[in-house]
């Protein structure tokens, strides 16, 4: 702690930061700057044209002035404002996860924003303290210490001394370029593709019309076959889906490394291309990873690591990215090395039985048969009778469905894991920490109640704070919470020979 308590005086952001605060002040304002000078009046000497461009910048100053913050031995404080004051108060020991951001400008001047997670953060932010910004390097000590003090609960703990800022990382993963081929295949590059598209959406819906009207680009067009138009426009959409969500990717993952301290006491994922995030992981607060497995990527051969974390937002699910979508052989082999355990990750699975694949045929049958018979009794009133026999794929596509649902429904136990698999469109295999299970949920629905089934549901403080176990017959959902956390439920068994007392 003896570092952290040079820091006990109060201290401004870095200076640089006029040079930012303003800036970012008058994006902000933007919108109205944009009103004011070409939608009011076009006198250049109004002096309301000067006005709204100082008062922007006044603000960003003002918040630089009135912005302090120490560091004691034993808590963080944050002090803003000038008229309302505000001071926020975090102790060390509830330090979670430090982050470290830079948007290009901050690059440029040398600047981190650093944000320090407590395990408390609600979803508009409150709980989190921020300092925007540091110096780089004083960011990158501010964050070892903190760490640090969070794990040893202020106390210094061995071989964690002022040498921990200074020691090399050993590298357990670094980005390659070639991975961005599985960007199509994921959800998140749908998302990106999907806000491109909606943002040029006003953009190709008057220009490219008038393109066609004004070349003879649209006349050829019109003068092919449906045969060639549809499958060229089809490829073309895909072309510029997959050119889209790979450039998306790079942007986000760029330079993504993955690295443990040289003592072991943090992870670090670095990543972003023109904004960089950097954070910083406690194994303290580790409890588990989870391993995305979409139908595409399964495909593919790939995967995407995540996290299961205490700390961090809401927003964020309680988890941060720990390898990016890449090949499945790398997503374990890094996993294995974050949860110190082999197995988990590759280990077999205890199927839930006939009734629990029953069910999955059922779910998936039944839905996708309505609609090519509500579809065929349409054609019967007069629509196109192809549309309804196209529809007749769906039941066979349920089946599929139902098939691979099935297969990979599962879950195991190993000496330090929860493990559990479920989905196919959407796949996951969740391995949560025994010692992190706080409480276990018996949920059963109307349908299940009659194939004989429950859902057992893991309650946690990290992640997603909720991991569910589907579809298990009962003895063998109470015989699973039993040995995976014997003491949150051998006080509700009832052992054989012992009477309850009414």
């Amino acid at each position: 702690m003896t570092e952290l308590a040079h820091d006990a005086a109060w201290r401004r952001l870095d200076i640089r930061m006029l040079l930012v605060h303003p800036v970012n002040e008058l994006i902000r304002f933007l919108p109205l700057l944009v009103g004011l000078f070409f939608l009011g009046s076009r006198d250049s000497s109004n002096p309301w044209h000067y006005l709204s461009v100082a008062i922007p910048i006044a603000i960003g100053l003002m918040r630089f002035a009135t912005t302090r913050f120490r560091i004691t031995g034993v808590q963080i404080e944050l002090r803003r404002g000038l008229f309302s004051r505000n001071v926020l108060t975090t102790p060390l020991d509830r330090v979670r996860t430090v982050e470290l951001t830079a948007k290009p400008i901050h690059r440029i001047l040398g600047l981190e924003r650093v944000e320090i997670g407590t395990g408390s953060a609600s979803r508009s932010g409150e709980g989190r303290v921020v300092l925007d910004a540091l110096g780089a390097d004083e960011a990158k000590r501010l964050r070892a210490e903190l760490l640090r003090a969070g794990a040893a609960d202020s106390v210094d703990a061995p071989g964690t001394g002022p040498h921990l800022a200074t020691q090399s990382d050993t590298v357990l993963l670094r980005f390659d370029p070639a991975w961005a081929r599985f960007a199509p295949l994921t959800t998140s590059g749908l998302v990106i593709v999907l806000a491109a598209l909606a943002a040029s959406g006003q953009f190709l819906g008057n220009a490219i019309p008038a393109l066609l009207h004004r070349t003879d680009v649209g006349h050829h067009l019109r003068s092919l076959p449906l045969v060639v138009t549809v499958p060229a426009g089809l490829i073309s959409f895909l072309v510029v889906i997959s050119v889209l969500a790979i450039a998306g990717y790079l942007l986000a993952n760029w330079g993504f490394t993955l690295s443990r301290d040289a003592v072991g006491s943090a992870f670090h994922v670095r990543r972003g291309a023109l904004t960089t995030r950097q954070t910083s992981i406690d194994p303290e607060r580790l409890r588990g990873v989870e391993i995305h497995e979409p139908l595409g990527l399964r495909l593919a051969g790939a995967g995407r690591l995540t996290a299961i974390v205490t700390g961090f937002k809401k927003n964020a699910q309680g988890s941060t990215p720990m390898v990016p979508a890449a090949p499945v052989g790398v997503v374990i082999g890094v996993g294995e090395q974050v949860l110190a355990e082999n197995g988990p990750l590759y280990t077999g699975l205890v199927g839930h039985g006939p009734r629990a694949t029953r069910r999955r045929y059922i779910r998936a049958i039944v839905p996708t048969a309505l609609v090519p018979a509500v579809l065929l009794l349409a054609a019967l009133g007069g629509a196109p009778l192809w549309v309804g026999l196209v529809a007749l794929l769906l039941p066979a596509a349920g089946v599929l469905l139902a098939r691979d649902r099935a297969a990979r429904l599962g879950h195991a136990l190993t000496p330090a894991y929860v493990v559990v698999r479920w989905g196919s469109l959407r796949g996951r295999r969740d391995a949560l920490q025994r010692t992190g299970i706080i409480g276990w949920n018996l949920r059963q629905s109307w349908f299940q109640r009659r194939a004989g089934l429950v859902s057992l549901t893991a309650t946690t403080a990290a992640g997603r704070q909720s991991y569910e176990v589907l579809d298990l017959p009962e003895p063998m959902a109470i015989a699973l919470a039993a040995a995976a956390v014997p003491s949150l439920v051998d006080q509700f068994l009832v052992r054989p020979g012992v009477r309850s007392i009414s």
